[in-house]
């Protein structure tokens, strides 16, 4: 049992140091190698044209942009 405690506040101490140092230097969060643009891959899939049903939303989505600017009320 007195490893689950200690092991507790291990975890407990991290947590509360990591807080310490965002509120200190208010930096965000980041990761560390750059994502996929830093390889080179500016969009997840990389493919020329976006597939059709990724087209069906952009589509749905601009028609209920669409009907929401015509309406009156």
């Amino acid at each position: 049992m007195t490893t689950y405690i200690i092991t507790f506040v291990v975890f407990l101490l991290v947590i509360v140091a990591m807080a310490v140092g965002y509120i200190f230097q208010r930096k965000s969060v980041s990761g560390s190698c750059g994502g996929l643009d830093g390889i080179g891959i500016a969009k997840e899939c990389d493919c020329p044209e976006p597939c059709d049903a990724r087209k069906k939303r952009e589509a749905r989505a601009l028609r209920e942009q669409e009907w929401k600017k015509s309406q009156i009320i």
